[in-house]
């Protein structure tokens, strides 16, 4: 019995050390970022590692308004706004017909969004851009948001299914039988009853749109519509030349906190939901 005891408290100290030195491995830069934000150029180069000598937002100032970090953040946030809610409106209904709705092709639907999960999208960016292109399209924020949200829609979909899976079929047919009709059971019952999936389908969303790159600078070529990560990308081109580094790591503050905020504050709906769907799933 005591060997076991000394071998468990041996196996619990490893680990917990394992996972205390992984925890500084993640936190820590995040620590150095924020400080680097509110230190000077010259603080930079010969202090790196030390505390600014004084917490002032001169950089998020600069990163704000000279370098319209202030316009890209809200082309980011309406972008990400309308991509999650154009997904949710069209991934609900889906999910809920194949899960529900029985006509002969419901397994084969499912598998079908399934396998266009495996597909990588990079194979469809060079067709897309001439589609949009010729169609007038480009520069246009609500098209970006289109596609974003359509590129979601198998995931979303199959994590939602999943959940469909756990709600009772009982509860709709007492809805029916009451005189709710099809759209009144999705919408007022069904779409309720899947809020944790909801919840974790919205957030994985928001974190894939909200530092997307690649679409937004194919599609969004105007400097007045550029998203966060593009205009992230000119200011790291520009701090080499102009030493602006403080107000680039002020940038990445701006971009980053709002995305790890809303993770934190959503985390307990999202492990939940991840759980709960795979259990159900």
């Amino acid at each position: 019995r005591m060997r076991m005891k000394i071998r468990r408290w041996l196996v619990t100290g490893i680990i917990r050390t394992i996972l205390l030195l992984w925890s500084v491995m993640v936190i820590y830069p995040l620590v150095w970022m924020f400080l680097s934000a509110f230190k000077t150029t010259t603080e930079l180069y010969t202090t790196p590692w030390a505390l600014p000598s004084a917490y002032l937002p001169d950089n998020f100032i600069i990163a704000w308004d000279r370098y319209n970090l202030g316009r890209s953040f809200f082309n980011t946030l309406y972008i990400t706004a309308l991509a999650c809610a154009v997904n949710l409106f069209l991934s609900i209904p889906t999910a809920y017909a194949i899960a529900r709705i029985r006509f002969g092709l419901n397994q084969k639907l499912l598998n079908l969004y399934l396998a266009a999960m495996m597909i990588p999208s990079v194979l469809g960016w060079i067709p897309l851009y001439f589609l949009i292109s010729r169609l007038g399209l480009l520069n246009q924020m609500w098209v970006v948001a289109i596609i974003y949200a359509a590129q979601k829609i198998p995931f979303s979909v199959y994590i939602l299914y999943s959940f469909l899976g756990g709600i009772p079929r009982e509860l709709e047919e007492s809805a029916s039988i009451d005189g709710m009709s099809q759209y009144g059971i999705l919408f007022r019952l069904i779409t309720p009853l899947l809020r944790s999936g909801v919840i974790t389908v919205t957030v994985i969303n928001i974190i894939a749109f909200w530092g997307e790159y690649f679409l937004s600078m194919l599609f969004l070529q105007e400097p007045s519509h550029q998203t966060l990560a593009v205009a992230l990308d000119l200011m790291n081109r520009n701090a080499t030349f102009q030493n602006a580094w403080g107000a680039l790591f002020a940038g990445i503050v701006i971009t980053t906190v709002p995305v790890m905020l809303i993770y934190a504050l959503l985390q307990k709906h999202i492990v939940k939901g991840i759980v709960d769907g795979a259990l159900k799933g």
